[in-house]
């Protein structure tokens, strides 16, 4: 379940509260009974360096080379021959 923040406009309170993505957003402040209002945050998801898309599915120059081809021993056991 998903966690919103929500800022009340009568006393000024954050606060954050779990719910489902089919509740009804809150209307009043658990505090003082003001209204509030639901913030935008900024999420802890984040995708930095290299990492997978760089290493294994860009295609681009980070992509390593399969071991086998050139060889004459064929790709049937090579993990990205499957994604060809």
């Amino acid at each position: 379940m998903p966690m919103y923040e929500y800022a009340c406009e009568k006393c000024g309170q954050i606060f954050e509260v779990m719910q489902k993505f089919s509740d009804a957003p809150l209307t009043e402040c658990r505090s003082c009974g003001g209204p509030v209002k639901k913030l935008i945050s900024q999420t802890a998801f984040a995708l930095k360096g290299g990492g997978w898309y760089e290493q294994g599915y860009s295609g681009g120059a980070g992509a390593p080379a399969c071991s086998s081809a050139g060889s004459g021993g064929g790709c049937a056991g090579c993990p990205k021959a499957a994604n060809e």
